[in-house]
């Protein structure tokens, strides 16, 4: 490995400090993979209500942002990671990270602004002059801009890499509130964060970093062509934009150590996943015999999760058994609640976030369905390769870069075109027909527990990416 550097890794969300999805996930296991790979790498997130479940203390250190002081806290993750919070309870003492469910808070303008200055200010105050400042999605955007803006050559080696998450959530917000950003006013225009009339902090971190990426290849290049009407910048940018497959900590998703499910279980031990099995068939009160698949969903329950397609084309499965797990929009939230109770004895709903019942409903479920329109990469359908349980998945960003196609012989799941009801109702025969065949059936789980998606490779490339974006590379 090159010159190992500092790295500041910047996001809205860590876990185990706080979650809402994916992005939590991969800030939670990349940091410290890069760490064994020898680099200085440190986390910054605001300090919520819910980090204070975790192990953190006060740093005694204050800092300003205009006429608004924060406090820094500290912990740790794996591998003595160490994880700084940014503590201001007027922007960040809330039940929820970005506002109620179905909504966003009304100044999520100046609580982001605030925080991506207040990562700068950090990181002088702690005495921490990163090499790098890895920025995750638009609640980090501003901070590459604001590198450009400052003039204190403290700052001037500093390089950013802008992750994008998922590029639908953008941060937009009427231009009168550009004052709160701090920003010169040569920012506010088209070359700088406007956007359609609006102010974008996701555009910020597209222009103004120096590098880019997406966390899939396949993601990469359907961005290019349907950004969300960000596909020209993402053009321009091409040649400082790549995309590198996100990996799973399965030190946290693994049924043989899981702590969480009802049995432990391997490849070499199938017969206890079926104790998963009827655990959560009981937990659910649901009755079905051996013979037919239990099929799950795990989701944020918003269109981009294929839930109006599920809803068209539910005829398909209103002969099937399913669990489903997530919280979002109303009008999905009732289109569960009303399956549910009409066919109680094969659908249940569990309509919240609720991260240990996920693994269980991952152990005992046979198939997991992940109909997305679009999905940067997915973690799940990774996750579940790992519990035998087998994705039937839209062929879209990283579900199509991490699941194959079963032949018979190789493989690990089934695929159908995003949004065609065709192609998904016979991606979901082939599925049941399978099942049926249980040495298949078993090759299939078999290939899927083997696939290897740690994030020792993925932590590899970003290395690779960082030393490309150093001043003297």
């Amino acid at each position: 490995m090159s010159s190992p550097l500092k790295i500041l890794w910047v996001a809205a969300e860590v876990f185990p400090f706080a979650k809402t999805g994916g992005l939590a996930d991969v800030a939670g296991s990349l940091p410290p993979a890069l760490k064994k790979l020898g680099h200085d790498v440190r986390i910054l997130l605001p300090k919520y209500a819910c980090t204070k479940s975790q192990p953190i203390h006060s740093l005694n250190q204050e800092i300003e942002i205009g006429k608004t002081k924060a406090t820094l806290f500290a912990g740790k993750l794996a591998e003595d990671v160490p994880v700084y919070l940014v503590e201001n309870d007027a922007y960040f003492d809330r039940e929820y990270l970005y506002g109620e469910p179905g909504s966003e808070y009304s100044d999520n303008a100046e609580r982001f602004s605030f925080f991506c200055q207040a990562a700068l200010k950090a990181c002088k105050a702690l005495d921490f002059q990163p090499d790098i400042i890895h920025c995750n999605d638009w609640h980090t955007g501003l901070i590459p801009a604001y590198l450009k803006a400052i003039e204190d050559p403290w700052y001037s080696k500093i390089r950013t890499l802008f992750s994008i998450h998922n590029l639908g959530y953008q941060g937009n917000f009427s231009m009168d509130k550009f004052p709160v950003t701090a920003l010169p006013d040569r920012f506010s225009g088209p070359e700088g964060i406007e956007f359609y009339g609006q102010m974008s902090f996701l555009k910020s971190g597209l222009i103004f970093a120096d590098a880019l990426n997406t966390v899939s290849p396949r993601y990469c290049k359907e961005i290019q062509t349907a950004g969300f009407g960000m596909e020209g910048i993402l053009q321009q940018r091409s040649n400082s934009l790549t995309g590198i497959l996100n990996g799973v900590d399965y030190s946290v998703w693994n049924p043989a150590t899981d702590r969480l499910i009802a049995e432990n279980y391997g490849p070499g031990s199938l017969s206890q996943k079926q104790k998963c099995r009827d655990a959560l068939i009981k937990k659910f009160s649901l009755k079905i015999d051996k013979n037919t698949p239990l099929l799950c969903m795990i989701t944020r329950l918003s269109s981009q999760k294929g839930i109006d397609f599920l809803m068209e084309a539910s005829e398909d499965l209103k002969n099937q058994c399913m669990v489903v797990l997530g919280e979002g929009d109303s009008k999905y939230e009732n289109f569960f609640r009303e399956l549910a109770k009409a066919n109680p004895d094969r659908f249940a709903v569990a309509l919240t976030f609720d991260d240990a019942l996920a693994h269980q409903i991952l152990a005992g479920s046979d198939i997991l369905l992940m109909p997305s329109i679009y999905e940067p990469c997915g973690l799940t359908q990774m996750y579940a390769l790992k519990y035998g349980t087998v994705p039937i998945v839209s062929s879209v960003g990283g579900l199509d870069d991490s699941i194959q196609p079963f032949d018979g012989k190789t493989g690990t799941g089934f695929k159908f075109v995003p949004d065609d009801r065709k192609s998904f109702k016979q991606a979901l025969q082939n599925s049941m027909a399978c099942f049926a065949d249980k040495p298949g059936w078993e090759r299939l789980i078999n290939n899927g527990m083997d696939m290897d998606f740690s994030w020792d490779n993925a932590a590899q490339q970003y290395s690779s990416l960082f030393q490309d974006i150093q001043p003297n590379h």
